[in-house]
């Protein structure tokens, strides 16, 4: 997946802001990798990022929304314990997506109603 330059900026520790560079950035998707962000000229390790990134193993809290702080265990109890079926149930009862700055807050640069979507799929199938 590919993140731009703006987004890893942001959510990059201070001292490396200045590395980052223009060029965008790969977000390393397997799960066990300290890796989150990389490119030919620099790679940025959990570390080295100010928030959790939800699919990664020891990713605590693990986040789907990061603008609204909403957490897969939220998205989930919103299926379970209030039926929700809809990534728009799940904005009525968790508040998700409600203070949308995804460049700067998400990992993946992008919006988080994909990944709610996923979340309640996977939460249906249970």
């Amino acid at each position: 997946m590919i993140v731009p330059s703006e987004t890893v900026k942001h959510l990059t520790k201070t001292q490396l802001f200045n590395a980052v560079g223009s060029s965008s950035y790969n977000l390393c998707m397997s799960e066990d990798c300290d890796v989150i962000y990389f490119n030919d000229d620099n790679t940025y390790y959990s570390a080295d990022i100010i928030v959790p990134v939800w699919f990664k193993t020891d990713a605590n809290p693990k986040y789907i929304c990061y603008c609204s702080k909403v957490t897969k265990e939220e998205i989930e109890q919103a299926v379970f314990m209030y039926d929700a079926k809809t990534i728009k149930d799940v904005v009525k009862i968790t508040g998700a997506m409600k203070n949308a700055d995804c460049i700067h807050n998400n990992p993946t640069g992008k919006c988080c109603s994909e990944f709610i979507k996923q979340v309640i799929e996977q939460s249906l199938t249970k």
